[in-house]
């Protein structure tokens, strides 16, 4: 059986991208929702047409056996996956790939690449699963460096060791989200952390951006499952002591969390982990109007019932992704546990959204399966109705976007997060400044809204945008909504990034949003960690 290849410059496994008949049909079903005609389709690009340029550097011998020069591993290195990512690759314009690409085995591997790189002044970005949405992984020209190797962790991807006693695994950074449940699967256990991007992400891209999962409430964030965490830098190994909490000063994780590789790359970390869940339900709440169920979200968040899932989409959310034609906004609804029914955790959380105005007309799903065999959340959808359908869409959404891009449609995502009493005039301002800057720009477009995760205080709102674009100018496009879109976030009181990372993308806005003497600060770590600055230049500290 021939092995499955990644695709080099769009999302996941060439074999799952649309067919040129799938992507017409999707285009023209874009272009009957926008009124408008959309471009032609592009031929997908070919890596024979590609004219890399040379590698600038000589590596010594010695590191040899683990750096290539291929034009795949140098072209599928170049970029991550955002939009401005995808629209690049697919015209085939790669203008600053990696002069090679390091597969280190080891974390002795790991410490000569980043010996050789200070000594010679050569950029080091490390590469997790590539799955970047904020140009985490590419080097855009920051800094005076000789060239730029890209650090991929791939075989650093065991479960090494398991602690079933305190119920904690130590797991290599490189390992790929289906990889790790596989190796937890025999204990029986999990470590229940599932972004959109599980298939092709790693533990170490998830620790470097502080990955949000899918469950939308208590371990949603990755910060809350690390015991510690092992990283090598520059100027030797940072190893955090492993503890269930500490008060002894600053957490020397936090320092690494978050990080975007710029102060070290982790290596492997200590990470919690659950029982696998064995009982489930899920609903879908339906709502006549959103702001009905942004209070029944508001409830449930304050309620103590914690939901796993309590994702509020609105009419546009819920009409394109979950197919309901009534205009309804859809609350998905889910709770699971390992060891206890959840039937009356539903119950009440049902009755709290009737309060709201919220009706479930396809019923409570009791006891599906928690997860398919690859630990990730499961498609039940000819169980689970409007929630199923909206599952899938969501698993196969980074596919179709590729699809349109081939049609210089513009398909962009902002996330944000902010408290609830500043939600109103957030989403007011945000969707303002979306609309306008689409018909100013586009000639108009689609906005759509849905709640990623929500706390006590706060939710996390997700807005995606869809919008005719013109080919050659997709990236100008991009450019312009982003920063109008972006200043809104701010200004209405949001961050800049609920779970995409900083990355450069967002950091201009990261610097408006972090206090400046933390700033200051972190230079200073990046100096006694990385005196060299070869650590991911341009993201988090900007180049000395």
């Amino acid at each position: 059986m021939a092995e499955r290849v990644r695709s080099w410059w769009g999302w996941g496994w060439e074999d799952q991208a649309l067919s040129d008949a799938q992507a017409e049909k999707l285009g023209a079903a874009v272009a009957g929702r926008l009124g408008t005609a959309v471009a032609p389709l592009r031929p997908p690009p070919s890596l024979r047409d590609l004219d890399l340029p040379s590698p600038r550097i000589q590596p010594p011998d010695s590191l040899a056996p683990i750096l290539s020069t291929q034009p795949l591993d140098r072209a599928g290195h170049t970029y991550g996956k955002a939009y401005r990512d995808i629209v690049r690759g697919s015209y085939g314009e790669l203008e600053r790939p990696p002069d090679l690409v390091a597969f280190p085995r080891d974390e002795g591997d790991v410490i000569e690449i980043l010996d050789w790189c200070s000594t010679a002044r050569i950029a080091a970005i490390p590469y997790g699963g590539g799955s970047s949405v904020v140009g985490g992984v590419e080097w855009r020209g920051e800094g005076d460096f000789a060239g730029w190797v890209s650090i991929d962790l791939g075989r650093l991807d065991r479960v090494v060791e398991i602690d079933e006693v305190s119920r904690a695994a130590r797991i290599q950074a490189g390992a790929l989200g289906p990889g790790l449940e596989a190796q937890l699967r025999p204990h029986g256990l999990t470590l229940r952390h599932f972004p959109q991007s599980f298939e092709f992400s790693t533990l170490g891209g998830w620790l470097a951006t502080r990955s949000g999962g899918h469950y939308a409430t208590v371990y949603t964030h990755i910060d809350d499952l690390v015991e510690s965490i092992r990283a090598v830098t520059p100027t030797g190994v940072i190893e955090s002591r492993r503890l269930p909490g500490s008060g002894a000063g600053p957490s020397p994780d936090r320092l690494l969390l978050g990080s975007e590789g710029a102060f070290g790359i982790i290596t492997e970390a200590w990470m919690r982990l659950q029982e696998r869940p064995r009982f489930k339900a899920s609903a879908g709440v339906r709502f006549r109007e959103f702001l009905d169920g942004v209070e029944a979200t508001r409830a449930l968040a304050q309620s103590g019932l914690f939901p796993t899932n309590c994702r509020l989409l609105d009419p546009g959310e819920a009409a394109s992704a979950a197919g309901l034609g009534d205009g309804s906004a859809l609350l998905v609804l889910g709770f699971e546990s390992a060891d206890h029914p959840v039937d009356a955790w539903i119950g009440r959380a049902v009755e709290l959204c009737a309060d709201h105005g919220g009706h479930v007309p396809e019923g409570v799903t009791i006891s599906a399966p928690a997860t398919g065999t690859d630990g990730a959340p499961r498609d039940v959808a000819g169980r689970e109705g409007a929630v199923g359908a909206w599952r899938n869409a969501f698993l196969r959404a980074p596919y179709g976007r590729d699809a349109l891009v081939r049609m210089s449609i513009v398909v962009e995502t902002f996330e944000t997060a902010c408290t609830w009493d500043r939600f109103p005039e957030l989403h007011h301002r945000v969707t303002t400044t979306m609309q306008r800057s689409l018909q100013r720009i586009c000639g108009g477009g689609w906005v759509t809204c849905r709640f990623t995760h929500v706390y006590p205080d706060g939710p996390a709102p997700y807005y995606s945008v869809l919008a005719p674009g013109r080919p050659g100018l997709e990236i100008a496009i991009w450019d312009e909504i982003k920063a109008a879109v972006s200043d809104a976030l701010l200004d209405a009181g949001g961050t800049i990034t609920h779970h995409h990372a900083v990355g450069r993308d967002h950091d201009l806005w990261y610097r408006r949003q972090r206090p400046d003497p933390v700033g200051h600060a972190l230079a200073a770590a990046k100096q006694a960690l990385d005196p060299a600055g070869v650590l991911n230049p341009g993201v988090i500290v900007p180049p000395a």
